[in-house]
């Protein structure tokens, strides 16, 4: 990369972070355009659980790939990868610099380094991986993951089949992990001059606090009721689909099954939202040239915007 390159600007960090309002803050002060990388703000009609920002935030500081597809739809990170690539061109021949901003690090990976290489999807295969999983469970699998793609298997949790699956499936079809294919790729076909900023927190307490609230106020807002509004609204939804296992939606619905009752709703979808953090901290830490930024510091604002300010000049 050189300086040739126009600027771009990743802005990362875990759930209930602060990502939102830093960019807003950013887009009134800078001559920056933002794009989510969120595979959860992609759904329509699906705003309480997912933390979508509301009209009034989105008039004041609009963002690409929010509201994009339907919640039966499913939109892959090749296709995030093309959607970002196409806006950020236009972006940058308007005279703005592209702000990406989200928490769905392999989005942001695939942006960067591309997805090129990955095999596609092989049905044999994939049975033969849940029959598998079948038999030993997909924790069982997760564990053979680690020994095969440590890196892989640490951004995952033991329940998550399909990433699981996933990764197994590449890794039989291509002899290499993902990790190896990621790393392997570079920035081919990324031909910006890229800065990314990770937002931390400094207190790990005080982020599980802030997801605990969050998490509250969804419920006051009507999370159950907005879930039992998509299963109405979409008769064929079913909870295998991307959309329901996001974070919270997945435990909504188990609970208007009747698996359990609203204490441990709330228990488990905090529980659940921690382990996301947990996940996306572990993807931060394994990623290159980053520079972080205490999500607590209440000069956030001002120290990014000072950053930044000397990158693009």
């Amino acid at each position: 990369m050189t300086s040739a390159h126009p600027p771009a600007i990743f802005l990362m960090g875990p759930t209930a972070s602060g990502k939102t309002g830093a960019a807003v803050e950013l887009y009134q002060r800078l001559p920056v355009e933002l794009i989510s990388v969120d595979s959860a703000l992609v759904y329509q009609d699906m705003n309480i659980g997912t933390a979508k920002p509301d009209a009034a935030t989105l008039e004041l500081a609009p963002h690409s790939l929010i509201d994009i597809i339907s919640p039966m739809a499913t939109y892959s990170a090749a296709q995030f990868r093309s959607d970002a690539l196409a806006l950020m061109a236009d972006i940058t021949a308007r005279g703005k610099i592209p702000l990406l901003v989200g928490g769905t690090m392999l989005y942001f990976n695939a942006l960067q380094g591309g997805l090129g290489e990955l095999p596609q999807a092989d049905p044999e295969v994939r049975a033969r991986l849940d029959a598998e999983a079948l038999a030993i469970g997909w924790p069982g699998m997760h564990a053979k993951l680690a020994v095969i793609d440590p890196e892989t298997a640490a951004r995952l949790k033991p329940t998550d089949a399909q990433r699981i699956q996933r990764a197994l499936e590449v890794y039989e079809l291509s002899g290499k992990t993902m990790t190896r294919l990621f790393a392997g790729q570079g920035e081919a076909g990324f031909p910006y001059r890229l800065l990314k900023l990770a937002l931390t927190p400094s207190d790990r307490g005080v982020l599980h606090q802030r997801i605990a609230s969050r998490f509250d106020q969804m419920l006051e807002a009507g999370l159950v009721n907005e879930v039992r509004g998509l299963r109405q609204k979409y008769p064929a939804l079913h909870p295998a689909l991307p959309s329901m296992r996001c974070v919270g939606y997945r435990q909504a619905w188990q609970y208007l099954d009747g698996a359990f009752g609203l204490d441990e709703l709330r228990e488990k979808g905090i529980a659940a939202t921690r382990q996301l953090a947990k996940r996306q901290l572990t993807w931060l830490r394994g990623m290159d040239d980053t520079v972080v930024f205490d999500c607590l510091d209440f000069q956030l604002e001002d120290k990014l915007f000072n950053y930044i300010n000397q990158f693009i000049k």
